[in-house]
């Protein structure tokens, strides 16, 4: 298992009420990403990601949390480091958006009962780009 990073002691220099929104819209996105276990049409790793670049801008403390956690953590580390999207997660994500987006067409009206597979089809287009193991050194 890789080292932990040590949490810097520098604080982020912005006012205080700007790193109070960036820390809201981590925890938001944080929230939105834990739903996303349960629910196929929210991503999990999305807003992950995004949870870690507002912690990022606005509290070290919550980043290095996010950092260490035990199932967020290696995500957002390996995304960092190598822009990596582990392959059981392209998996998982491109069955939920499937299943997801025939759901969607099969209850939404005719005329945009297509947009959500074709969202789905553009997300998973991009990250089935990305790399599924860090690059080797």
């Amino acid at each position: 298992m890789p080292a932990m990073p040590e949490l810097p002691t520098a604080p982020i220099e912005r006012a205080r009420w700007q790193r109070g929104l960036w820390v809201a819209g981590g925890l938001i996105a944080l929230a939105l990403g834990t739903v996303g276990i349960f629910l196929p049409l929210l991503p999990t790793t999305p807003f992950v990601l995004l949870a870690a670049w507002c912690f990022s801008n606005g509290s070290r403390r919550f980043e290095h949390w996010l950092m260490n956690h035990r199932h967020f953590g290696p995500m957002v580390r390996n995304w960092r480091s190598d822009r990596v999207i582990p392959l059981r997660a392209k998996q998982l994500a491109s069955a939920m958006m499937t299943l997801a987006s025939a759901w969607a067409w099969w209850v939404m009206p005719a005329q945009i009962g297509w947009l959500p597979a074709f969202v789905c089809t553009l997300v998973a287009a991009w990250m089935w780009q990305q790399p599924s193991r860090p690059r080797e050194a």
